[in-house]
């Protein structure tokens, strides 16, 4: 046999081999596919009430301006034909080349041949055109009230950006030479992290951004040392083993947000805030939330208040003999720690010595980038998913957050794992990121309507546990962290709660970065740095005008002012007591997916 002839039979066993795979794949795609138990369709997009609002004003300026219309149109026609001339020029001279691309630099069209093929660059230029024609479209709509133009704008760039060239496989030059590179290779790769992902969140499209494989919770991500100490249906409370043979005396207790699990702030040893901050010679709690299920059903903000603050307070007292404790709280935790504080000032309580607020919203008047799923369409669903449900699913906050960055979280990572055929890397954040949690139905509902929507703790008050809780009642010393690209709690909603609490001992640091690489900002790695500035009468823009800027991070700075207000120094405390026998080593059991007490 030729070697012609060995180079075909194994071209032939490579397809055999590779299309018993698409067989293979294709049957567990129709299985996984017959298990699904798919959202609240109206979650899926904007309600009808939106696109009436734009046809309306889109009629009223036909109606009243038509000369402005028909200029937009007139000018898109004009450009389009222009485009489609100008590649049929350079085709007629012979030379398979595209004409001149002035278009501006995009990362999604890195590759080459989307200047130099004509092929792609007319499908490139064609795109951005009409982007261009649909944003303008948008803009030029009058009658529009705020809410609904912003929340038309963000569904129009989602559009755009899902009909991008490079999201389908006959336009991804990317994709079309991977393929022929590996001989197909990479598309039966591709089809089989699709259905992976599928099979992962129960025939759910969300894309796997991480090779979770690569992390053992406890083994090497959440390994800082410390034992569970106590646990109920809301919790499991960790105390980490001191690193210093002295500690303050006043303990410190973290509670996370609940929409994700706690070690984003133990990721590892290098940017773990919580091995940080028992290396400062502090006793350190955290808490570990529970991940709800239907039985959740009706547990809400109070419960997390009841069971999870104010049990972790009575617990940590026990435990160390001391009658109060330094509490931080981080996102959504923030926003209960800070009902928690009302409440407790309304029973004339003092468990709580200072207060750390971590990319805290507490006064929602401002909806920012959530303003399209803070409307009554949208939570109408939520409400509608939690009583079929009993809970509000992981993957449909995971969903929501992702769409507002769709490039990076959805498309991008799409592109690479099922048309490229990639393993996707073994990033411990994005491990973290994937690692989400469901919401208990009643706590879902509170939150958005009476917190989101109507902003009632900031404006007169939220009935909770029997009382009437307000911002203003917050009256603690207070440390308040924001972040300065936050797209979550953006950090001037932040500042502007801060304004409004009643403490008379404030202090607010922005920090450089986002959400999360805000606020874990080790000092060993000097890339964030922050900005500080005592005035907190000015409004937030002329604050950060007139802020000091600090080169690298703010923990240090927090330490110090924690320093103050944590007592003497003692022996350290090792976890647990006679009452309090460990439970189990950190990171618990809670933290585990799918594990509940």
């Amino acid at each position: 046999m030729t070697t012609k002839d060995d180079a075909a039979g194994e071209n032939l066993e490579r397809l055999n081999a590779n299309l018993a795979k698409v067989e293979d794949l294709s049957q567990r795609l129709i299985a996984v596919m017959s298990r699904r138990d798919p959202a609240n369709p109206t979650l899926n997009g904007p309600g009808p009430d939106l696109m009436v609002k734009a046809t309306q004003g889109y009629w009223h300026e036909l109606m009243h301006n038509p000369a402005r219309i028909f200029e937009q149109q007139v000018e898109y026609w004009g450009k389009s034909v222009k485009h489609f001339l100008e590649a049929q020029q350079a085709l007629a001279h012979g030379k398979l080349e595209a004409p001149e691309d002035d278009t501006p630099g995009d990362r999604r069209f890195s590759n080459p041949l989307w200047k130099t093929h004509p092929y792609f660059n007319y499908i490139k230029q064609q795109y951005l055109l009409n982007a261009e024609a649909i944003r303008n479209a948008v803009t030029e709509i009058e009658d529009l009230d705020p809410v609904a133009r912003r929340r038309l704008e963000y569904f129009s760039d989602q559009i755009i950006d899902m009909l991008a060239p490079t999201n389908f496989l006959s336009t991804n030059p990317d994709a079309l030479e991977r393929a022929i590179e590996t001989d197909g290779e990479s598309l039966v790769r591709g089809l089989e992290n699709l259905v992976s992902d599928l099979e992962a969140n129960n025939g759910e499209m969300l894309v796997r951004l991480v090779d979770e494989g690569a992390f053992r919770l406890g083994e090497n991500i959440a390994t800082t040392e410390g034992q569970v100490v106590y646990r109920n249906r809301m919790m499991e409370l960790i105390q980490y083993a001191p690193r210093t043979a002295q500690v303050h005396a006043t303990p410190i207790v973290i509670f996370p947000p609940w929409i994700n699990k706690f070690y984003i702030l133990d990721l590892k040893p290098e940017n773990s805030l919580i091995r940080w901050i028992t290396e400062q010679g502090y006793t350190l709690f955290v808490v570990s939330w529970v991940n709800p299920d239907a039985t959740y059903r009706d547990v809400g903000l109070d419960d997390y208040i009841e069971d999870g603050y104010l049990a972790a307070f009575r617990e940590i007292g026990k435990i160390t003999g001391q009658k109060q404790v330094n509490a931080v709280g981080y996102c959504i935790a923030g926003t209960t720690l800070a009902l928690t504080l009302s409440l407790l000032r309304h029973r004339g309580e003092k468990p709580v010595k200072s207060a750390t607020f971590f990319t805290t919203l507490t006064d929602f008047s401002d909806q920012g980038e959530f303003t399209p799923f803070l409307q009554d369409d949208f939570i109408d669903g939520i409400e509608d998913e939690v009583a079929a449900q009993g809970y509000l699913r992981s993957f449909i906050m995971a969903r929501t957050f992702s769409f507002l960055r769709s490039n990076d979280l959805i498309y991008g990572p799409a592109i690479r794992s099922y048309m490229l055929g990639e393993t996707p890397p073994a990033f411990d954040l994005l491990y973290w990121n994937g690692d989400g949690t469901n919401l208990p139905g009643r706590m879902a509902r509170e939150y958005l309507r009476g917190l989101c929507q109507r902003n009632e703790f900031a404006a007169g008050g939220i009935e909770l546990c029997n009382e009437r809780l307000s911002l203003e009642d917050v009256d603690v010393p207070l440390y308040v962290v924001a972040c300065e690209t936050d797209h979550i709690a953006p950090w001037r909603d932040s500042y502007r709660g801060a304004q409004q609490m009643g403490a008379k001992d404030k202090t607010v640091v922005v920090s450089q970065s986002g959400h999360i690489a805000g606020i874990v900002n080790p000092p060993s790695k000097k890339k964030y740095g922050h900005y500080t500035n005592t005035d907190l009468s000015l409004p937030a823009d002329d604050w950060l005008a007139g802020a000091k800027f600090n080169e690298g991070s703010w923990w240090p700075r927090w330490g110090q002012w924690l320093a103050k207000r944590s007592g003497k120094m003692v022996p350290a405390r090792q976890p647990g007591d006679s009452g309090h026998p460990a439970l189990c080593p950190a990171p618990g059991t809670y933290v585990r997916r799918g594990e509940k007490y």
